[in-house]
């Protein structure tokens, strides 16, 4: 029998003996015991391979009827309510559509073209085929999602690359397994968009949190493999000359211009004189125009954002008085409440023979430096308004903070890096960057952007990307009846495997909490004492365990309901405990036995490259990941610092 099966025996086994030594330790079987059997029985039938959705709402089905003593009309209708509380969720509206954008992204056939300028792009770097293929499926991964899709395209292409340069068997399988699987926490991801739905938290708020983890993941993946090809160079060895070469076109060559040459000053230089009589000056403009490109978006994007982070937003002034007080201004307010005319009214007497002013001849004067009469203090107001005007102007100003500084300073230095060492032939690798990986990065960019800064909701942003998706194919000339067909049908094939599993779950849930399983849970870990830190290793190490046995969406929907109601007693904060869970469930794909990725990835490898193989680059990619939950955890603020800025959390 193979490990793989004896694997998952002896794991159904340690269940089953779980179950006999609970059922045997206590003097009354309650429904909360029952409870606990049901969970252990679907987590066992789940390993026997039966459906997860039908699994859920089979077992619950049975068990709810247990717990109603055989009522089969109040089984049914808590049957029906469940599946209609999941149906009126229009959190799960955004799935289909992400879904669909990723089917259309994956059939424009960018991939090939990504990899290609990114393994140019990074020709020097140490281990550049395992770069290029990690940044390929981050960013594949995220525009689309579908882990078995960027996988199985990454196995058909990398692979057969990373083997003929000398990589490492291991090395080439971790590194597009694990690459692969980043979609599932970069958003948009439609795990979020579960748990999002499962524990009543902003799929908006868990976006913008998830974000920096995605990246900080990502940038360990490439941190490690950079490490291990200078350790040892026989797993990754270099590319040679004739791999890194790039074929520059006719007329540049007709310049002449070879690809060492500086390209921005070789340019300047063919509009001068006959020095490109063979090469139309369009052509010459045209590149000259890409060249500069960079450098006008970067003085567009720090002037966007200057205006944006400098200006303080104005308040509206109400100037409310107490009834009764009177106004400080004796002038009546345009359009305001206007007291009556007086005429007919009665008039203060006139004070003949009172006591009166004595004339001012010859009296005492005003010192000079006194206060002007209000006539020349009205005549001063104009000379004084364009100075106050200015102070007005300054005051609606703040500095800019200090992160806007150390970014495009950041920023700029990379500009003038990009400039200083522009060849023609990182000109040309420029271009087809411009071809396969900005289209994408500018997709996904206004997707996010849009949610995360509430511009749209993310149902909305989803049929944006699609609609981006579709125009996406259509550029690239890949769109017909066929891959539209095609795209619609896998998405309702997934759409339909997501949204039963949310019913299952649904069922199922109400069934544990009706039977007292909850309570009998909250009981158990309660008893325990446990802090906070202590709780939050505990769950973490029980979601990395069942991440073995099981897929990441049946943890959500079936072990989530279970610790979210504790989060309260330990004071976690909701979004943060999604993150922590978003980075642990990439095990779900990278632990065997039941590590789909590596099943995928069989399934296109060469006949050589065995199951075993693929396992052991898993390996080191799995601790990366457990060092990234320990990361996030002593510095929360790499998940929470976008969400408290953007949303005040």
């Amino acid at each position: 029998m193979r490990k793989e099966l004896w694997f998952g025996f002896s794991i159904m086994g340690l269940v089953l003996l779980s179950i006999v030594w609970m059922l045997l330790g206590v003097d009354k079987i309650t429904h909360g015991h029952q409870g606990l059997l049901m969970l252990s029985l679907v987590v066992i039938a789940i390993m026997l391979g039966f459906p997860t959705a039908f699994t859920l709402m089979g077992m619950g089905m049975i068990f709810t009827w247990l717990a109603y003593d055989g009522d089969i009309r109040r089984t049914l209708d808590l049957m029906v309510q469940a599946a209609y509380k999941s149906m009126a969720n229009d959190v799960l509206i955004a799935i289909p559509l992400f879904v669909f954008m990723g089917y259309l992204v994956e059939r424009a056939n960018l991939i090939e073209k990504l990899f290609k300028s990114m393994h140019l792009a990074m020709a020097r770097v140490p281990g550049s085929l395992a770069v290029a293929t990690l940044v390929t499926c981050a960013i594949f991964a995220t525009a689309t999602g579908i882990v078995g899709a960027v996988v199985t395209l990454m196995g058909l292409l990398a692979l057969p690359a990373m083997l003929r340069a000398g990589y490492s068997t291991s090395m080439a399988a971790g590194a597009i397994t694990a690459g692969g699987c980043l979609g599932i926490l970069i958003p948009p991801s439609v795990l979020l968009i579960l748990y999002g739905a499962t524990a009543g938290v902003s799929v908006v708020q868990l976006y913008a949190g998830a974000f920096f983890p995605g990246l900080m993941l990502a940038g360990l993946y490439v941190v490690y493999v950079i490490i291990m090809a200078k350790i040892k160079p026989q797993w990754a060895p270099p590319l040679s000359a004739e791999e890194r070469r790039v074929d520059l076109p006719a007329p540049i060559r007709a310049l002449p211009a070879d690809a060492g040459n500086h390209a921005p000053r070789r340019l300047l230089q063919a509009l001068k004189g006959k020095r490109n009589a063979e090469v139309p000056t369009g052509y010459v403009l045209r590149q000259l125009a890409l060249v500069l490109l960079p450098g006008l978006l970067f003085v567009l994007l720090a002037a966007g954002t200057w205006r944006s982070v400098t200006t303080v937003q104005a308040e509206a002034q109400y100037d409310i008085q107490p009834i009764g007080a009177e106004s400080s201004s004796s002038a009546p307010a345009e359009g305001g409440l206007q007291e009556p005319p007086t005429d007919g009214a009665l008039q203060e007497p006139p004070a003949e023979g009172a006591l009166q002013e004595p004339p001012v001849e010859g009296a005492v004067q005003e010192p000079p430096g006194a206060e002007p009469p209000p006539a020349a203090a009205a005549a001063a107001e104009p000379a004084s308004a364009p100075a106050a005007t200015a102070e007005a102007a300054a005051a609606e100003r703040k500095p800019a903070p200090t992160w806007w500084w150390v970014g495009f300073a950041v920023l700029g230095a990379l500009v003038a890096v990009f400039y200083l060492f522009l060849s023609f032939a990182r000109l040309e690798i420029f271009k087809m960057l411009l071809a396969s990986f900005f289209p994408l990065v500018v997709l996904i960019l206004s997707v996010l952007g849009s949610i995360v800064f509430g511009l749209t909701t993310p149902t909305e942003a989803a049929a944006m990307g699609s609609l981006g998706g579709f125009l996406l194919a259509a550029a690239y000339r890949r769109l017909s009846m066929d891959v539209v067909k095609e795209s619609v049908y896998l998405t309702a094939k997934t759409s339909a495997m997501v949204c039963w599993l949310f019913v299952g779950s649904a069922i199922f849930s109400a069934a544990f909490a009706l039977l007292g399983g909850q309570e009998l849970i909250e009981k158990w870990v309660l008893s325990m004492n446990l802090s906070k830190v202590e709780f939050l290793v505990l769950s973490q190490i029980v979601i990395f365990l069942l991440g073995w046995p099981l897929e990441w969406t049946e943890i959500i929907v079936i072990f989530m309901p279970i610790f979210i109601p504790l989060l309260d007693h330990f004071g976690v904060d909701p979004l943060f405990f999604g993150l922590l869970v978003a980075l642990n469930l990439q095990t779900a794909f990278l632990s065997p036995p039941v590590a789909m990725s590596a099943f995928y990835l069989k399934g296109v490898a060469p006949p050589h490259v065995t199951l075993n193989q693929i396992f052991a680059g898993m390996i080191p990619f799995m601790g990366i990941q457990i060092l990234a939950i320990f990361l996030l955890y002593q510095w929360p603020g790499i998940g929470l610092w976008l969400p408290q800025t953007l949303y005040g959390r």
